[in-house]
């Protein structure tokens, strides 16, 4: 996050009257102002902004661990039904390769989006 910094300079805080606070100020004063005023971050907001990101990525992250128990599940269920029912083998194999690919994709996309999290943001 980007917070502006504002510092005044010695002739606005030592300004009593209010007709010098109404003046319009000089360009040389203006200049100075934006030079000294700027868009600036501190380290404690650059280390809170990558400690998001690497939980971020974390939290993503764990989808993939979900996508691999799915595909254990798939091919364990393929194993128990062409042992009931051997003369299904290539169709249940097409169901399982079916799931595999499901449950993959939403391993990638969980993989994806950690990624994108870590290095686009």
């Amino acid at each position: 996050f980007y917070r502006l910094c504002n510092i005044h300079t010695k002739a606005e805080t030592n300004a009593t009257s209010t007709a010098s606070l109404l003046a319009p100020p000089s360009p040389a004063a203006s200049q100075q102002q934006v030079a000294v005023r700027g868009f600036q971050t501190s380290a404690v907001s650059r280390d809170i902004d990558t400690a998001a990101k690497f939980i971020g990525a974390g939290a993503a992250t764990v989808g993939v661990a979900g996508s691999g128990a799915g595909i254990g599940t798939v091919f364990g269920s393929l194993i128990i039904g062409y042992a009931r029912n051997p003369s299904l083998k290539q169709q249940l194999f097409s169901y399982a390769i079916l799931g595999f690919a499901l449950s993959e994709a939403m391993g990638l996309f969980c993989l994806m989006v950690a990624f994108l999290i870590l290095f686009a943001m």
